[in-house]
């Protein structure tokens, strides 16, 4: 057995049918009584909903978070927490929301509950990616680790098809870095292999059945499984694509993520032959980066960064700024390759 080294993260999960109906006992494991329950706007009425379910425990309801974290909402968010003398967040929703409390928690170090109805895995991990002037940076920080996960399988059924498809595709994006990880290690790797099994079995089956109970319970089993991984090993080029290709041209997150997973790892694939193994094995296959394009093929999700927005001229942007921060990636950074891999996920194409 070679060495390794592997960190246990301080986080408190509850996975079970109903979860939810214990939030109130958990904000008082907290010592808290003035919650701010966080939501999108699409997510309000949830977001009400929960609060009124906890009575004098919520103080506020703010919905206002957005995708890839904009400061200015965060800034705006800060004003209630002040006015209302917020003492815990419960974040319900995906990684927007998520990471509006993560934003949060940085600036005062408020405990935080996070509950998904998504599959992102952000809840899982120290870290948070803030946007500012067109730019989206990221950081570690045990000040942005939630203390507690409610998982609640109820709170996924009405994910639409489509976002249940890239959002899941995003969650396998986190085990599949994490296999090659600078600091992976065989427990991760084992979390991160069953994720990817857990993800692509589901997936398919809530594309064509949204309904299915248990195959949205896996889905979500397999999630808190990525983002553990997420959580405890750094990544490399496919999230670092991601952030700059995301964040600059203001572009979804777990659509972004699907499209570029298949790229990012074939031109990785060959450096990392045991990662290539475990991937293929977990979705069935003989050609990993060509599985994963082929499950979001078979999940209708989009394969082009082009149906996203992107112009085609921001592919020598998006390289230029993927190249510009030198970071770990298992093979040496080339512009020939990076702006090829780009320009693939771009137009489409599926990968060599």
């Amino acid at each position: 057995m070679d060495a390794f080294v592997y960190t246990g993260l301080p986080i408190r999960v509850i996975f079970a049918d109903g979860a939810r109906d214990r939030l109130a006992g958990e904000i008082g494991r907290l010592g808290a009584s003035r919650v701010m329950v966080i939501t999108t706007p699409n997510q309000k009425t949830d977001g009400e909903a929960l609060a009124t379910s906890l009575g004098d425990l919520c103080a506020a309801v703010y919905s206002g978070a957005t995708m890839h974290t904009p400061v200015a909402v965060t800034e705006d968010a800060m004003v209630v927490v002040g006015r209302e003398k917020i003492d815990c967040l419960v974040a319900l929703g995906g990684g927007s929301t998520i990471g509006l409390a993560k934003a949060i928690a940085l600036r005062t170090d408020l405990p935080q509950i996070a509950i998904p109805t998504t599959y992102a895995g952000s809840e899982m991990t120290p870290i948070l990616g803030q946007t500012e002037n067109g730019l989206k940076t990221t950081q570690r920080s045990m000040k942005v680790l939630p203390e507690i996960v409610i998982y609640d399988v109820d709170l996924t059924m009405s994910l639409p098809a489509g976002l249940s498809s890239t959002s899941g595709i995003n969650a396998i994006a986190h085990a599949v870095e994490a296999l090659y990880a600078e600091d992976a290690n065989p427990i991760i790797s084992v979390l991160a292999e069953q994720a990817i099994a857990a993800l692509a079995r589901s997936l398919p089956v809530i594309a064509s059945d949204p309904a299915d109970r248990a195959a949205r319970s896996n889905a979500q089993y397999g999630a808190f499984l990525a983002g553990a991984c997420l959580g405890s090993v750094g990544m490399a080029l496919h999230h670092k694509l991601c952030h700059t290709i995301g964040g600059t041209f203001d572009l979804p997150h777990a659509e972004t993520h699907t499209i570029v997973l298949p790229h990012a790892f074939a031109y990785n694939a060959p450096a990392v032959p045991k990662a290539a193994e475990s991937v293929a094995r977990a979705l069935g296959v003989d050609h990993a980066p060509r599985g994963l394009f082929a499950l979001a093929r078979q999940v209708g999700a989009p394969r082009a960064l082009r149906d996203l927005g992107m112009p085609e001229d921001g592919i020598d942007k998006a390289t230029d700024i993927a190249l510009k921060n030198p970071y770990w990636n298992p093979r040496p950074l080339e512009r020939t390759g990076i702006r090829a891999l780009i320009a693939a996920a771009w137009a489409g194409e599926e990968p060599g």
